[in-house]
């Protein structure tokens, strides 16, 4: 387990509730009557009263996605997290897609412990070629005094086709050798979609001293199998209402969810 990855979660394997905030300013799902602060509110008070051991903020509805996420994005997130924090109890992180360099601004800009997205890889997507610079979004975290904020790689893209065609085993060891994250993720090909059982394995097999989790998919009936591999998991839409990834984060659902991992990791 990596120095930051321990500091931020302790020895556990943590679960993570996204807060999927409403499409901001200058996204074209955005909606200017909509109280984003009251919304991302109530997403966070649910996970945390069903105690979730962390959460994370992202802008899942600032469809359709970019590489480089507008400033006013960013400063949106900014202010928003902002205006939560006194509300905030367990660690948070913070995940704009599909920008690391902005992620990692927004980190930083709101003291987030931890901060996910695609580092490393090239792949063919949805929104285009994608070439994400691992070594210049470490370099800018470093150069801006946050070297303690934990970097978690997902290292299989969601909406997108790895191009680099060696096995996800393989490029997992990969960019740990060369990009040093604190933790590796593994998802599905959507948001929602679960990761293969087989692919947390294998991928988890080759890194026995680096947390591995599951990034999407995860849900109440699947958590058990899911923690007797990985290193903890990060779930989202099977937490909202109807299990309907745009809606708000149901707090029976968010409830019976923890209850189940609580079980499944003792």
């Amino acid at each position: 387990m990596t120095k930051n990855f321990r500091q931020v979660f302790g020895e556990t394997k943590p679960v993570i509730g996204m807060v999927h905030i409403g499409a901001l300013p200058g996204s074209p799902l955005h909606d200017p009557s909509a109280d984003l602060v009251a919304q991302a509110r109530a997403d966070l008070m649910a996970l945390q009263e069903a105690g979730f051991d962390a959460v994370m903020f992202g802008n899942e509805n600032d469809r359709p996605y970019e590489f480089q996420v507008d400033t006013a994005s960013t400063a949106t997130m900014a202010a928003l997290i902002g205006a939560l924090k006194s509300d905030i109890t367990v660690p948070f992180g913070v995940n704009l897609l599909w920008d690391p360099m902005s992620s990692i601004a927004l980190g930083v800009a709101t003291g987030a412990a931890f901060v996910r997205e695609i580092f490393t890889g090239t792949y063919a997507s949805d929104m285009g070629p994608w070439t994400p610079d691992a070594g210049k979004a470490m370099r800018y975290r470093d150069r801006l005094g946050r070297s303690d904020m934990a970097m978690l790689y997902n290292v299989s893209a969601e909406f997108a086709h790895s191009l680099d065609q060696r096995p996800l085993p393989d490029r997992a060891r990969s960019a740990v050798f060369s990009s040093i994250p604190d933790a590796v993720l593994v998802s599905g090909q959507i948001t929602g979609e679960a990761a293969a059982l087989s692919d947390l394995e294998a991928v988890k097999a080759v890194l026995p001293a680096i947390p591995v989790m599951a990034n999407t998919g995860v849900k109440q009936e699947t958590v058990a199998d899911v923690m007797a591999i990985a290193d903890g998991c990060i779930v989202g839409s099977s937490l909202k209402f109807d299990g309907d990834t745009w809606n708000a984060v149901d707090p029976e659902r968010a409830q019976a969810f923890m209850e189940t991992a609580r079980k499944a990791r003792a």
